[in-house]
This record gives structure tokens, C-alpha cells and sequence, in this order.
């Protein structure tokens, strides 16, 4: 009885070993790709905002870390282009911490002079489906309508929505997300204007490149 016991006891140990090392395996396999994925999606997002003629090397290529309220909260990074040697504009992450249905990540790209390029959301969201979820590129086109503003277009009692006062349109049943996302994308471009020099002379995060070929 003994002996069958401990034979068992073997041979389901062998089990759970042999078990934890496939996984082990597995995972350490899939990782670099999975990595590879996210690395595409943020190069993909971050080429909505930062048009290819207004830079001439990879943007993830130039990233720093920040950390202030302006921005929300925690630490954003601040993705920095180049043309011909020069600084032409970065990219920047904020976060609209008064969403409806939560915080609201975005990516804003401006140029040199503070003008805005592209505005996106970074998914995922909570903002509710059919009213909220139209800062999305795929429900409509409101997102677009920060490009080309600026601190002075408009004016600062223009950057709201029209309920507010502003000159953003707000969705039909929902101010609150539109309300949210403005606000955001307004406090970005006043950390820009504060901040500019500093963050081009700032130094580079190191970032583990991944190869992603194949």
C-alpha cells in the first residue's frame, strides 16, 4: 500500500513539473510576440497623431517620462519628434480623470507651436455605448475637431463645450464625456506651452526594443 502511495505521489509530481514547465515554456515563447503586438498598436496610434511628413525617425524612438496633475494622474509619457536634426512636435499622453464612466485615456500630437495634429482616445473606456462612445473614430468624427487648435484658437473661454459656453460640440443625451475629453486635451496643450523646453531637453527613457520582424 505504502509503495503504491508514494509511486503515485511520483508520477503525479512529475505531472505538476512537467505541467509548470510547459507553461513556463509557453508563455516565455508567446511573450516577445505579445510585446511585439502592443508595440505595433502604440506605433500605429501614435502615427494617427503625428503625421509621417512631420517627423523622420521612429517616434518610439524618443519617449520621457512625466509626471504631473495638468496631465492627470500617475506617469505619462511624452513621445518627442525630430526633422532634420530639429524638434517638429511630440506626442502626449493625458488622461480626462472625469469621464462618466470613468478615467479617459488619450494620445494629443502637436507641432512646435502648440497646435494640435490629432487627438485619440486609448482604449478601453468606459463612456456608454451609443451616447459616450462617439470620442471613438469609428462612431463619428467629433474627435476630429481638435485639430488645427490651439491655446489661441480658441480662445481660453472657448475650450469647452457649446453648453458650457465653448465652441466643442457636445453629443445629443451625453455633455459629460465631451465635457471630460476637452478638458483633457486643454490641459495638455497648457503643459506643452509650460513645458516645452524642458521636455526636448530632457533625457530619453531606456526602452527594451523588441524585434519584431517576421
Amino acid at each position: 500500500m505504502i509503495g503504491t502511495i508514494s509511486k503515485n505521489t511520483v508520477i503525479l509530481s512529475l505531472f505538476a513539473i512537467g505541467t509548470a514547465a510547459t507553461l513556463a515554456i509557453t508563455n516565455e515563447a508567446t511573450l516577445s510576440q505579445v510585446n511585439c503586438n502592443k508595440q505595433q498598436a502604440l506605433s500605429s496610434s501614435l502615427a494617427q497623431v503625428m503625421p509621417q511628413d512631420h517627423h523622420d525617425r521612429p517616434l518610439l524612438s524618443d519617449r520621457t517620462t512625466v509626471n504631473d496633475p495638468q496631465l492627470g494622474r500617475g506617469d505619462h509619457h511624452i513621445y518627442r519628434a525630430q526633422l532634420n536634426g530639429a524638434p517638429s512636435g511630440a506626442v502626449l499622453e493625458a488622461t480626462a480623470p472625469d469621464g462618466y464612466g470613468g478615467p479617459i485615456n488619450l494620445i494629443v500630437g502637436v507641432d512646435m507651436d502648440g497646435q494640435i495634429l490629432g487627438v485619440r482616445v486609448v482604449p478601453p473606456h468606459n463612456e456608454t455605448p451609443g451616447l459616450g462612445d462617439h470620442i471613438e473614430t469609428k462612431k463619428s468624427h467629433w474627435i476630429f475637431s481638435f485639430n488645427g487648435k490651439s491655446l489661441g484658437n480658441p480662445d481660453n473661454a472657448g475650450w469647452a463645450v457649446k453648453k458650457d459656453g465653448g465652441t466643442f460640440d457636445s453629443f445629443t443625451g451625453a455633455t459629460i464625456t465631451p465635457r471630460a475629453v476637452v478638458g483633457a486635451v486643454h490641459r495638455a496643450l497648457l503643459y506643452f506651452q509650460a513645458h516645452r523646453d524642458a521636455l526636448f531637453a530632457a533625457p530619453a527613457d531606456r526602452i527594451k526594443a523588441e524585434s519584431c520582424n517576421g
